[in-house]
């Protein structure tokens, strides 16, 4: 009675989750974790590798618990979802904060074997919060107004400005304007907005610069895009040697375990090749068939946010998952950009195939999200 019992249960799980989604999704994964135990050989420890796949099996099994949670009803929770938010990033500031690389953007709790990026699942509920603002100002406001820009505006800035001016960290405050922007975009918000939006931000950029206000470490990520013989040894050093290896791997690579710079044992050799660089990794050793593959991975899953996006329920489910298909976009163009050394530095992972706890635990949830809003799409017969 108890094993029927368990197999019902199992069998009412897998009803509820998009196992497409969930497969590329998988094969996404695994295709990392196979680069990441390549790029880590170096080190003689499987530490990474295993910290990755147990990751991998938590994020999975999360996908599934996710997949049952009716986001309409946690939306409505918007106020302690964005009290939530407020207060995890907070947490930065406390002893738990972290730095690394110039940025104080994760955290380290006691006796936990990985840390935490507070971006990462800020996220997830930012995005759940800005669909139901988008929703409820569409059915209650104009969402062409005066006002209701002001709103959003004002939760946008609130969200980036306070995490950017705790962590330091530039790239994941990108990536909540991006998201932010498709979001709006696909709720109505007037094309005129953006453009003063997008002129404002360039104002202000080149006033920044021309003031002296970037720091000069900023700086110089921009200047080595335009001229790449500034500063090699330095600022340039990641991005050429990013580009020496996938030169290095051609059409169809050096081999998985044979790339040159990815087997030296000098870390400076292809610097964060895990994390930042992997797809530099997978460029040398597998080469340009390698790379599509992983980036056709990635574009199918975006795909998949965008079909079940098209088919949603309701106008919140549909802006949650342009949201996660935004997110993915954007940090695959900007970490591919970066690897290639036309997009500036600034520590963003290639989705699904970086070397990340909290990162890919953090993919699978996003997705998870995606899945059950796909579920609840089909018709009630087919359900079950």
């Amino acid at each position: 009675m108890k094993l029927r019992r368990t197999k019902e249960f199992i069998v009412d799980i897998m009803q509820q989750a998009d196992l497409v989604l969930l497969a590329l999704c998988c094969a996404a994964t695994g295709f990392g974790i196979v680069m990441i135990s390549s790029a880590t050989r170096y080190m003689d420890t499987w530490k990474l590798v295993i910290v990755q796949t147990c990751a991998a099996i938590l994020g999975i099994g999360l996908y599934f618990v996710v997949s049952m949670v009716d986001l309409n009803e946690l939306a409505q929770k918007w106020k302690w979802l964005t009290v939530f938010n407020i207060g995890f990033i907070l947490l930065l500031v406390t002893p738990l904060g972290m730095e690394s690389n110039g940025n104080r953007a994760w955290l380290h709790f006691p006796g936990f074997p990985v840390n935490v990026q507070p971006a990462e699942i800020v996220k997830l509920t930012f995005t759940i919060v800005l669909a139901w603002q988008l929703a409820w100002l569409k059915k209650n406001w104009d969402l062409k107004s005066i006002r209701s820009i002001a709103f959003l505006g004002v939760h946008l800035l609130v969200i980036i400005g306070l995490y950017y001016k705790v962590s330091g960290d530039m790239g994941s405050a990108l990536v909540y304007v991006f998201i932010f922007a498709c979001m709006a975009f696909v709720a109505g918000v007037a094309a005129r907005w953006f453009i003063l939006g997008g002129a404002a931000a360039g104002i202000g950029f080149f006033l920044l610069w021309e003031e002296d206000l970037i720091p000069d470490y900023m700086k110089a990520r921009f200047t080595v895009l335009f001229d790449h013989s500034y500063d090699v040894r330095g600022v340039g050093w990641h991005q050429t040697r990013s580009l020496l290896a996938l030169g290095g791997g051609g059409v169809t690579g050096q081999g998985l375990f044979h790339g040159t710079q990815t087997q030296s044992p000098y870390s400076g050799s292809l610097p964060f090749r895990q994390t930042d660089f992997i797809f530099s990794v997978i460029g040398e050793e597998l080469g340009l068939i390698g790379c599509l593959a992983a980036i056709g991975l990635i574009v199918a899953i975006i795909i998949r946010c965008l079909v079940v996006a098209n088919s949603a329920k309701t106008p919140l489910e549909t802006y949650i998952c342009v949201g996660m298909a935004a997110m993915l976009a954007f940090q695959l163009v900007i970490n591919t950009g970066m690897c290639m050394f036309v997009m500036p530095v600034i520590g963003l992972t290639l989705p699904f195939f970086s070397y990340g706890g909290s990162s890919i635990v953090t993919l699978f949830l996003a997705m998870g999200m995606v899945s059950g809003i796909q579920k609840r799409s089909r018709p009630e017969w087919l359900r079950e």
